[in-house]
């Protein structure tokens, strides 16, 4: 019998790419969105109009692809001599602060059982350059877990002061029974007071967010 030699298979591995826009469920499996701050080559008249997209915005983008089980993929466009403007470096300052504080809900997480909650969730996905979602509300939540902690991103903060999670009511199908033991603030280095009730999870919290976004 003849000994046969046998190449092992190529297997490829894809990750669906969904450009300027997002998914609109948590996907079982790994998705990215890319998308620019700008256009994907550097336009000096979005430059001077102030044009680009405000570290809000992107944020609010960034914590609804991570809630689905995706990632976003970030272009800053260059200058003909590969700088960047003045603009962009205080768009990278403000992402970069953001993240120093907020960032151990990103990195590492995991999908809850729900992506989030409030008015976006049944907003129609926007697609293509100059087109971006509503600004989030304080309604708007979105949520990442990682070591048995629930991460919980408020879309904007509000101005009563009280963050509000429906998702987390007493009772609440997504808690299975369990109950809220423990709330804290992220970058935040005093307590704050909270109660669960049926109407849900209500955090009382501090008269300045832990990051100011431009």
């Amino acid at each position: 019998m003849n000994g046969k030699h046998i190449e092992p298979a190529h297997v490829g591995a894809f990750v669906e790419d969904i450009e300027r826009s997002t998914a609109n469920v948590i996907r079982p499996d790994a998705w990215q969105t890319d998308t620019c701050i700008g256009d994907w080559h550097y336009s000096r008249a979005l430059a001077e109009e102030n044009r680009y997209a405000t570290v809000a915005t992107i944020v609010s983008m960034l914590t609804d692809i991570v809630s689905k089980n995706g990632n976003l993929m970030l272009n800053i466009p260059l200058r003909g001599d590969g700088s960047i403007d003045e603009r962009e470096e205080a768009f990278l300052a403000g992402l970069t602060a953001w993240m120093d504080v907020n960032s151990e809900g990103i990195y590492g997480t995991r999908p809850w059982k729900i992506y989030g909650e409030g008015p976006s969730t049944t907003a129609p996905p926007v697609r293509g350059y100059g087109r971006t979602p509503a600004p989030y509300t304080p309604e708007d939540i979105r949520f990442t877990t990682k070591g048995g902690a629930l991460y919980a991103f408020v879309g904007a903060w509000p101005e009563s002061r009280i963050a509000k999670i429906k998702s987390l009511a007493a009772g609440s199908p997504q808690l299975s029974g369990a109950k809220v033991t423990a709330v804290s603030l992220v970058g935040y280095g005093g307590k704050v007071t909270w109660k669960q009730d049926e109407q849900g999870l209500s955090v009382d919290l501090p008269e300045r967010a832990p990051t100011n976004m431009p």
